[in-house]
């Protein structure tokens, strides 16, 4: 069976204004020698008042300009395409520039649509940001490669597989309708030795175009790897800053280890508690369609340094306690324990929603009450009427953060729950809440969403994990 690597390339792998795009060329010229690739773009950056911003986030303000009257502009954004379009050879500038154009004008008529009814939702936004950012630096890409000889054709939007939900800007992936809608990609993967695709974007059985969440590229990725896995040896990249370490870099300096090997749920479980290894909805949609791929988190600067998550691990050395890590802005959400089956299935059935852990109960004048953490705040605010609907009486906690060990054979370290909740008690942070839970291998410790508690935490218990012994 042929290889296939599905392969992501983030904003902070094409660098600003593109200045990451030599080093992806050769990534792909490297991965393209035993495989056919299919490679999965998120939107670029650029260098606005000396600041580097996502051009999603120059399209969104834009977006809340034409909300508020001022006349949307995509000026920014067109610099930065000026810029990546010198990286296209003579022979292929000009079909470039006539697609930047072209996507460019779409991203402005939605924007404009935004001003006339001071409301920039939906597909509206939907449009704004696909063809200024994802889509069309798919297709930037594509003449890129070609410029430099390699076989390649990039996805329209006309002919796009990925195929979602109603949920206009938080969508869902459908898999059996995306199969339906895969012919032509399938094709272009057949003639070319790489395909482009947007990431971040899909549309409705209607055409209505949608986006997921933020880190929604992760998700393309892996959507493209369900569809695929079937007809191809299929395997996932996410080319990165760097492999898996025990901790975010941004918050401890010291002490790091490399982390290997992670299970599907060991990854899903760090990127859930804010580890930005991979968005955890994507594995978990890769486990909901009884899907077995390896992912691999690539450093692009040195490829030789990877992370490699698979469904079933091979037999594991090092420490249990793979990685620490923390969020920030989370919720408690208290409810009677009879009201919660309702609003769990709603969650699962309705929203599609999983970003939440349910904590242990507890009994007050004698009544069950069942706790559950979202990881979002905002989510949670957002939706707050939707929630309150399964219990008028129920209640809301903000301000909350959450600090947790990761490793699915946590049960083989000595007076783990003991000395981690210490070290935080040493660091000078009240522990509001420990729940630990030997059948999955979790331990939850949520503390006061203030100041810098989080990081200290972290720093705290990464820093005892290496003193602790491991049977």
């Amino acid at each position: 069976m042929t290889n296939l690597i599905v392969t992501k390339f983030g904003g902070s792998a094409l660098g600003a204004d593109g200045i990451g795009i030599p080093e992806i060329i050769q990534r792909i010229i490297d991965l393209k020698k035993d495989s056919k690739i299919i490679a999965v773009f998120s939107a670029p950056l650029t260098i606005h008042d000396g600041k580097k911003r996502s051009l999603t986030d120059v399209v969104l303000e834009q977006g809340k300009n034409a909300e508020n009257g001022i006349k949307p502009s995509l000026d920014i954004v067109k610099s930065s395409y000026q810029k990546i379009l010198e990286m296209v050879n003579s022979e292929n500038q000009e079909d470039c520039k006539n697609v930047i154009d072209s996507h460019l004008i779409l991203s402005q008529n939605a924007l404009d649509e935004a001003y006339e009814s001071k409301e920039f939702a939906n597909e509206v936004r939907s449009r704004a940001l696909a063809f200024s950012g994802e889509i069309l630096i798919s297709h930037v890409m594509n003449y890129i490669l070609r410029s430099n000889s390699i076989i390649t054709d990039a996805v329209k939007f006309e002919d796009w597989p990925i195929i979602t939900d109603n949920n206009i800007e938080f969508t869902n992936f459908l898999s059996s309708e995306s199969r339906e809608k895969m012919q032509k990609i399938a094709e272009l993967v057949d003639k070319n030795e790489v395909v482009t695709i947007g990431g971040f974007i899909g549309k409705t059985v209607d055409n209505v175009t949608t986006t997921f969440e933020r880190g929604g590229s992760d998700r393309t990725a892996a959507d493209l790897g369900i569809l695929f896995h079937k007809k191809y040896e299929t395997s996932i990249d996410f080319e990165k800053d760097s492999a898996v370490v025990s901790a975010d870099p941004k918050i401890v300096d010291e002490g790091l280890r490399d982390v290997y090997q992670l299970s599907y749920n060991e990854a899903r479980l760090a990127g859930m508690f804010g580890m930005k290894i991979l968005d955890p909805i994507a594995i978990k949609e890769i486990v909901e369609n009884g899907v077995d791929m390896p992912i691999k988190i690539t450093n692009m600067k040195n490829p030789e340094k990877t992370t490699t998550i698979k469904r079933i691990l091979d037999k594991q050395t090092g420490h249990p306690i793979k990685i620490v890590t923390g969020k920030e802005n989370c919720a408690i959400f208290r409810i009677e324990t009879d009201c919660i089956q309702k609003l769990l299935t709603s969650l699962e059935k309705d929203k599609r929603y999983s970003e939440f852990i349910i904590l242990s109960p507890f009994t007050k004048d004698g009544i069950e009450f069942s706790r559950i953490l979202f990881l979002d705040g905002d989510y949670v605010k957002r939706n707050e009427k939707y929630l309150l609907g399964f219990d008028s009486l129920a209640t809301i906690t903000y301000n909350r953060g959450v600090i947790t060990l990761i490793g699915d054979e946590m049960w083989r370290v000595q007076q783990v729950a003991s000395k981690t909740s210490a070290k935080i008690g040493e660091s000078g942070l009240n522990i509001l809440n420990m729940d630990a839970q030997e059948e999955t291998s979790r331990i939850i410790i949520v503390v006061e969403d203030s100041g810098n508690n989080i990081k200290k935490a972290i720093n705290a218990i990464h820093l005892e994990v290496s003193k602790i012994n491991f049977i």
